[in-house]
């Protein structure tokens, strides 16, 4: 069965549950054998020769054993270059405001292959490469230039099949969902969200699955989950959601990835800011917050931190930064 087709009996409208697919749960790789018995017997080793020649049997062994070990993670690249261990991350929506932040980081990082998941590459490597204020939607957005060399794009978008965007993630551990609908045509927007805000992040999910990820950071937003805790009414959940059900869409792929099976973070921020940050980070339990702001630049931080924090593991973290605290460098996950 197709993944397509397949996935088409697990995506479901806003409200519904989600359940994951099994059929595409890797099958386990046999492992290389690591240990090798010496040739002789014990009882044939009785004198100084033989224990000479015991002890460099061991070492042999030894040599072999570290051999098996080290020669997946070390050995060198089909055609003659240097050998390479580092991670692969993908960045879903890498052009946009916190995607393109995200990016940023990661392509800083020593060790560590990265992934622009970008609609249109040609388009997405002029836009990184320069500085510019852009209208994307009903939104005015000043995006700064980005230094991405040693970034690769690929072709990555949730309108496409579940299978090319399986292509798309091919070698990848990691990746990072910072994607979502930009409002514009109010006659359009409920169509917008319930497309790439659940029915597309869902098949993202699903084909990152397929493809042998087994970390995704996604963003989210607070009040996700705002209609089960009392918050329907509250100012931030019917601003937030009046821009086509987001909101209620969101839930949805949040669900998917929790019924997913892989190790996941749901970063779920407050109200979006392009500038610095003004205050300190403040990290806060699963449906606790119903109000505040923070900066894209400290959602990038605690995205990138996420991947590989095991305090992160499977959790639902809710951020905002704290007005009466000054802000800090970041250095990792307070929790």
């Amino acid at each position: 069965m197709k993944i397509a087709t397949t996935l088409s009996l697990f995506l479901l409208g806003a409200g519904q549950s989600a359940a994951f697919a099994p059929s595409l749960i890797s099958t386990p790789r046999s492992s290389p054998a690591l240990f090798a018995s010496p040739a002789e017997s014990e009882d044939s080793i009785n004198n100084n020769d033989a224990l000479t020649s015991r002890r460099a049997i061991l070492t042999q062994t030894l040599a072999a054993t570290t051999a098996s070990i080290l020669l997946p993670t070390f050995a060198a690249n089909a055609d003659g270059g240097e050998p390479s261990s580092s991670p692969t991350v993908v960045v879903a929506g890498a052009t946009g405001q916190t995607g393109r932040r995200i990016l940023e980081r990661l392509a800083a990082q020593p060790n560590t292959s990265v992934i622009a998941g970008v609609r249109n590459t040609a388009k997405a490597e002029k836009a990184l490469s320069e500085s510019s204020t852009v209208v994307r939607g009903a939104m005015v957005q000043k995006v700064p230039s980005l230094n991405a060399a040693g970034v690769e794009l690929r072709k990555l978008d949730v309108s496409d099949t579940a299978e090319s965007m399986a292509t798309a993630l091919a070698g990848a551990q990691s990746l990072v969902i910072a994607v979502g609908f930009v409002p514009g045509n109010p006659l359009k927007m409920t169509a917008a969200a319930h497309e790439v805000d659940n029915l597309g992040t869902c098949k993202l999910i699903y084909a990152a699955k397929s493809a042998g990820v087994t970390k995704i950071v996604m963003v989210s937003s607070i009040l996700t989950n705002g209609r089960n805790w009392g918050q329907e009414k509250s100012p931030g959940f019917v601003v937030t959601n009046a821009f086509g059900n987001v909101l209620d869409e969101k839930l949805v792929a949040e669900n998917y990835l929790k019924a997913s099976g892989l190790d996941y973070t749901i970063v779920r921020p407050g109200g979006l800011k392009a500038k610095p940050p003004s205050g300190a980070l403040k990290i806060l339990g699963e449906d606790t917050t119903n109000a505040g702001e923070i900066s894209r630049d400290l959602v990038a931080d605690v995205c990138v931190a996420s991947l590989t924090d095991k305090k992160a593991s499977n959790k639902v973290l809710e951020i905002i930064e704290d007005e009466e605290s000054e802000p800090k460098v970041f250095n990792g996950l307070s929790m």
